[in-house]
């Protein structure tokens, strides 16, 4: 079957740090740094972005055709944060959460100021001491619309392949929460949870208090469509949720829309819709390079895989794992998929028995790609079972306190802004050989 190509981009957020590992408030410096660099190598300074508060900085790929290429230009853009950190005697530290005490500085532009006043400042701070990665799948072109969410004039294939796209990447969330699991610390403690989740998106069903937890429409996991008016209409709510909130901490609507506010810029879900014309998946950790790439992969394959066999992706109450046949992948129900499976992802992760047969699951089916990619094999030791970065660290930096000190803390910092910088190493090594052949 002769697909149409759909091209791939990709978000990541680190702290900056300095080399003793104490977070540092020079992102400005340093992101300007970069933007000389790309520029000097014909490359649009817009690859390096300011985050808002000034210890975080992100880069953001072009476009890529296919995975290989989104490889190549992760990998350069990583590569020249690394060459002005040596400059700067900065350092990337690349986990999802910071593992001690912060004090992060929030930047002073409306739009940031009106989702703390919005959200509440304690609440909100939770934000500011977490990152993450976003992965962008395109849609159609001319699907979405950002008055309306999805263009009225748009042509029945597109929207069915939007919808389509939008379950199945939304299945997909137990998997990225519970393989993404970075660091295992928060604040100087560990908890057993999937960190940046609880803090981030929160819950208040089960009582994760984070940015999000009595805000679920605009940060939670929105619900399965069965149709584009059901996810129209869910859209709206969001927006309409996200504006009375606004006026319950009586913030003007105006600062809202003053900002660039709009339909689709009113929410921070684990899966949007992106204004740019991409499925946004944001509910990854932050994470080494091999395993960021790992979960690319995952959602490649899964998703190419659903369009080359032109499946129809249906939720079904009673399973908890994919099950699919010759015409239809079968998923798990949004009750289940945001009740059972968040918690086991959450909490057990890996060690869930139903978060296990849940990834088997997933794993069988994007393994039936055409052409599965060798960036899978990152998750599965060689005894066949998942691994994390955040139980290589739990084992590698124990605690029997449940707390981690300073001095660890550093320690644990340097060592993963070290692997990161092997990683890069490594896989730019590995693509270079690969071009030579």
């Amino acid at each position: 079957m002769n697909l149409v190509n759909r091209r791939l981009g990709l978000e990541q957020e680190f702290f900056l740090v300095n080399e003793e590992g104490i977070l540092c408030d020079r992102a400005d410096i340093f992101l300007a740094r970069c933007q000389e660099i790309a520029s000097s190598r014909g490359r649009p300074g817009k690859c390096f972005a300011a985050e808002f508060v000034t210890s975080i900085v992100e880069i953001n790929t072009l476009v890529a055709n296919n995975l290989p290429e989104l490889t190549q230009e992760y990998l350069d853009l990583l590569q020249i944060c690394l060459q002005v950190g040596r400059e700067l005697n900065l350092r990337l530290y690349p986990l999802s959460t910071y593992p001690l005490h912060t004090n992060p500085v929030i930047r002073n532009q409306p739009n940031y100021h009106l989702q703390v006043r919005t959200v509440g400042p304690g609440r909100f701070d939770n934000a500011a001491k977490c990152t993450g990665t976003h992965v962008h799948w395109e849609l159609p072109p001319g699907s979405v619309d950002r008055t309306v969410g999805i263009a009225y004039n748009c042509d029945p294939e597109a929207r069915a392949e939007l919808l389509n796209m939008y379950n199945l990447l939304t299945a997909l969330d137990t998997a990225l929460i519970a393989l993404s699991r970075a660091c295992p610390f928060y604040e100087g403690r560990v908890t057993g949870k999937a960190m940046r989740t609880v803090h981030y998106r929160g819950s208040e069903y089960f009582g994760w208090e984070g940015v999000y937890t009595y805000l679920q429409p605009v940060g939670g996991l929105l619900p399965y469509a069965s149709t584009i008016e059901e996810l129209v209409e869910i859209l709206f709510n969001r927006y309409y949720t996200w504006l009375q909130a606004m006026d319950l901490a009586g913030v003007p609507r105006s600062m809202f829309v003053n900002s660039g506010g709009e339909l689709l810029t009113a929410g921070w879900n684990p899966l949007r819709i992106n204004k740019q014309g991409t499925l946004e998946l944001r509910g990854m950790d932050s994470n080494y390079p091999e395993i960021t790439l790992g979960l690319v992969a995952l959602v490649v394959d899964t998703a190419y895989r659903v369009r080359r066999e032109g499946l129809k992706v249906t939720p079904k109450s009673g399973i908890k794992t994919f099950v699919w046949n010759q015409t239809e992948l079968y998923v798990p129900d949004f009750d289940c998929l945001n009740g059972e499976l968040l918690y086991g992802a959450v909490t057990e992760g890996i060690e869930s028995s139903i978060v296990k047969d849940y990834l088997d699951s997933v794993w069988e089916f994007a393994s039936g790609a055409e052409e599965p990619s060798s960036l899978l094999d990152k998750f599965t030791t060689k005894l066949g079972k998942y691994a994390t970065t955040e139980t290589e660290l739990l084992d590698k930096f124990a605690t029997t306190t449940g707390e981690i000190s300073r001095e660890e803390g550093l320690r644990l910092v340097r060592y993963c802004c070290d692997e990161l910088e092997k990683q890069v190493e490594f896989l730019s090594e590995q693509l270079n050989d690969e071009s030579e052949k």
